[in-house]
């Protein structure tokens, strides 16, 4: 068994066994996935690691999701510190969207559970 394996058990352990904290719903662990486990996270991270995109270019992008959807997901990814929003100075002012440090490494560690997905989906 590997070493983080072992670690990641206890720390679950302990959070389970600290109900004054919160319990299992104030592991870090927990709050991260969540996040990331949305609808439409991993598609607009994915997108956004080949590169920025406009607001306008992601709804195009991503035809299915409503533009009231896609604000708010990007405003969480934002909150989160993995997606940048920059105002552009044109006129009329638009926004761009790109991946931060902390996102491009979290696409990193995410496309591995994405390959896998697509080669496992008809499995599952």
């Amino acid at each position: 068994m590997d070493a983080r394996q072992v670690n990641l058990r206890m720390k679950l352990e302990t959070y389970r066994a600290s109900d004054a904290d919160g319990g299992l719903a104030a592991c870090p662990i927990r709050a991260v996935v969540d996040t990331l486990g949305g609808r439409w996270s991993s598609l607009l991270l994915t997108a956004l690691a080949e590169q920025p995109y406009r607001f306008g270019q992601l709804r195009r992008l991503v035809p299915d999701i409503s533009q009231r959807m896609l604000t708010q997901t990007l405003s969480c990814l934002q909150r989160d510190g993995y997606v940048n929003r920059e105002v552009l100075p044109t006129r009329p002012p638009s926004v761009e969207y790109s991946l931060t440090d902390l996102g491009r490494s979290m696409y990193e560690a995410m496309s591995h559970l994405l390959v896998w997905a697509e080669l496992n989906h008809e499995a599952v």
